[in-house]
């Protein structure tokens, strides 16, 4: 197995931290994230917080690590290859890596197992709005930002501009993260970047103290014609004032975040992590407005991977799951 060495140095990090100050053995578990402009990053830091606090097995207590990753499409490799213990991805990526589709065709990690779903991703296609870009066909023979490699974002686009008839050929294609990407279009080297995310995110935010934006409409037979190749996402509406300057509601979709982990975890590490997040979803809330879309009730919604049995332990005791 491939090390990751910066989850092994954190880790290292804390053991020696928790050796110095006379502190009790700890249970390291690592969350991967994505970048810190989106929101992954700052709910997986407070997840990690919470199950440092509040998650004990057989006595010892868990040293919890956020990192910020490659999102969805990394992160489910990360998983597959058990180079760490858990991660957030996107619905329709989680599928698609356990069934061995799309970005995963050369090989299904059917070692993946849900820990439970977390909030809905909402899909921004921003452009500044002096750009002359109006929707989704506008983007031929432009430049659009398909997300860091390793990102969920890489197939949507595919997805999106099929819907619409445009080939890959057709625009000028970039892999930034969403802050790389916005930073781009800024300074006007970047037409559109995708970002799938809780909203508010964090990189938008950012753009719209200084630039005019746009997120373009995603609505209509095209879209209607994606949801029958992406069935995990549904049509929802950005509302108006999410971001500054935005003041009509935008038509668009969400994907449902779920967090997942590999066979190797322990069913006793899945059932206590799972327990910490679900018994102190209001404390999520605090650091993200998304964390408030956490709850019990929607937890089991994680599609076609099977649930960890520590998870569905705990789903079971509570009356989630029959």
């Amino acid at each position: 197995m491939r090390i990751n060495w910066k989850h092994a140095l954190a880790c290292v990090a804390l053991a020696a931290a928790a050796t110095s100050s006379g502190a009790q053995q700890r249970v390291f578990f690592g969350i991967a994230t994505g970048g810190t402009g989106g929101t992954y990053y700052p709910l997986g830091g407070m997840l990690a917080q919470l199950i440092s606090n509040k998650a004990s097995v057989d006595g010892k207590r868990f040293a919890a690590t956020a990192e910020a990753a490659g999102a969805s499409v990394g992160n489910a490799q990360l998983l597959g290859k058990k180079d760490i213990e858990s991660a957030f991805v996107a619905a329709d990526i989680l599928d698609a890596a356990y069934n061995g589709r799309a970005q995963f065709e050369k090989g299904a990690l059917k070692n993946l197992r849900a820990l439970g779903a977390l909030y809905p991703e909402t899909v921004q296609l921003v452009v500044r709005a002096d750009a002359g870009i109006n929707s989704v066909r506008d983007l031929r023979g432009k430049s659009i930002s398909s997300g860091a490699p390793g990102s969920g974002q890489y197939q949507l686009v595919t997805d999106l501009l099929k819907a619409y008839g445009i080939s890959r050929s057709d625009i000028k294609e970039d892999l930034s993260s969403f802050t790389q990407a916005v930073d781009k279009i800024k300074d006007g080297n970047l037409h559109a970047t995708l970002i799938t995310a809780g909203v508010p995110v964090a990189a938008i935010t950012d753009f719209a103290q200084s630039h005019s934006l746009k997120i373009l409409p995603l609505a209509g037979p095209e879209v209607d014609a994606l949801l029958k190749a992406q069935p995990y996402y549904t049509r929802v509406q950005l509302p108006a004032g999410t971001y500054r300057g935005q003041t009509a509601a935008v038509d668009t979709l969400a994907v449902m975040a779920i967090w997942t982990a590999h066979d190797g975890v322990p069913e006793n590490v899945a059932y206590e992590v799972t327990k910490a997040l679900y018994e102190n979803t209001s404390i999520m809330g605090q650091v993200h407005v998304q964390g408030k879309n956490i709850t019990l009730a929607s937890a089991t919604s994680v599609g076609s991977v099977p649930m960890h049995p520590g998870a569905l332990r705990y789903f079971k005791e509570k009356g989630v799951i029959k």
